[in-house]
């Protein structure tokens, strides 16, 4: 078991969640008491549910934790929103290293369906089935730099401004921090004027296709690396299809695959 926790949560992955983790009291006041289950072996619980895409009454018992104790506290740090606080760790890591290029940053999104719960919509592209999308900014290599969750009916173009503003500062090697883009390339669901107007008034220059004169295939060459991370992210299985009623839970999981993302990428 200790084998299988330790490569699903790598000792660089663990140093980086104790320091996002809150802390937590150990001692009860009337005494007695079983041991509180260990953070790092719920971490690989999560982790397993988050990538083989698995019901939490499905965990392996091999984990130590049961499921009931490994849902509860994915409960407990989704509402102290530890997992993008580990997210913006990784960025921070991977900034001080100068493993992120801002030259070129790429938007997008992706839908999925939804059983039900908030921040479901018809989905126009499947049959009105209901759905949630998930919408991300990435940077020149790929990595996820800010991501967000809402209908499947919500227009892409309306996350553009939520999803810039959401990009953390993060470090540089060297110089001042970074939360800004040079360039942004963009479909054209984000050809709008108001929105054109709004990034050139933060000094981002927008590429993005005009609607019935420029074809998205130009601006390809540059915008394949956010569908590569949609496909990325179709790596953690949870993401396959919305189970979750609470978005919270759901924004959750899409902060975990953005972690563990940005992580191997740290590690290689």
């Amino acid at each position: 078991m200790a084998g299988l926790v330790e490569r699903l949560v790598p000792e660089e992955l663990w140093e980086l969640f104790r320091r996002v983790v809150p802390p937590t009291e150990v001692v009860r006041p009337q005494g007695g008491g079983k041991r509180r289950a260990d953070d790092r072996e719920v971490l690989a619980g999560i982790i397993f549910v988050a990538t083989s895409g698995c019901t939490w009454r499905q965990l392996p018992p091999v984990f130590g934790p049961c499921w009931q104790t490994v849902y509860r506290r994915f409960a407990q740090w989704s509402r102290a929103r530890v997992w993008g606080r580990l997210h913006r760790v990784i960025l921070e890591e991977l900034g001080a290293r100068g493993e992120l290029d801002w030259s070129r940053c790429a938007i997008d999104s992706v839908s999925i369906r939804a059983a039900k719960g908030p921040l479901t919509g018809p989905n126009p592209t499947d049959r009105g089935k209901s759905g949630s999308k998930i919408h991300l900014i990435t940077d020149r290599n790929g990595l996820p730099l800010s991501l967000g969750i809402s209908a499947a009916n919500l227009h892409d173009s309306q996350a553009l401004k939520p999803l810039i503003c959401g990009i953390p500062p993060v470090r540089s090697r060297r110089g001042p921090r970074r939360r800004k883009p040079d360039k942004l390339h963009a479909d054209k669901g984000y050809d709008y004027a108001h929105l054109r107007r709004w990034l050139r008034e933060r000094n981002i220059t927008p590429r993005i296709a005009r609607k019935g004169t420029e074809s998205s295939n130009r601006l390809g060459r540059h915008r394949w690396v956010v569908e590569r991370t949609v496909s990325w992210l179709a790596g953690c299985r949870r993401l396959h299809r919305r189970y979750e009623r609470k978005p919270e839970h759901f924004l959750a999981f899409v902060g975990v695959a953005a972690a563990l993302i940005s992580h191997r990428r740290l590690t290689h």
